[in-house]
């Protein structure tokens, strides 16, 4: 169990992925460019966007990793940066699976913009 404080500390948000892309010689492994929304420090000024790079083990359920481009998701952004087979990640994608196989992207509804933290 954690407390509430503590999982007040993870910031869900949600990003739209610009590109996806296999990573070499890997089987499960994808390389996502997200737009998390208005990067925090220039969120004031209406400028610039955070842009992050995420390594994510969900190419086997993505044979064609192209039908993720412009796909709306829920992600942490809040994560320290991880390296995953010589990549840098920069947050985590929310997924949901079961054991025989079914698997599910957390999405929100269209209508709801880039940036948007969930609470």
């Amino acid at each position: 169990m954690i407390s509430l404080e503590d999982f007040k500390k993870v910031e869900i948000v949600v990003g739209q992925i610009l590109s996806a892309e296999k990573i070499l010689d890997t089987d499960k492994l994808l390389k996502l460019s997200v737009d998390l929304g208005p990067a925090s420090a220039l969120a004031s000024a209406g400028e610039g966007r955070d842009l992050r790079q995420i390594v994510s083990g969900i190419a086997p359920y993505f044979p064609d990793c192209s039908i993720l481009i412009g796909k709306k998701c829920m992600f942490v952004a809040n994560l320290e940066p991880r390296m995953i087979r010589g990549y840098e990640s920069q947050g985590m994608i929310l997924a949901v699976s079961t054991e025989d196989g079914q698997f599910s992207l957390l999405t929100p509804n269209d209508n709801i913009p880039v940036g948007t933290k969930a609470r």
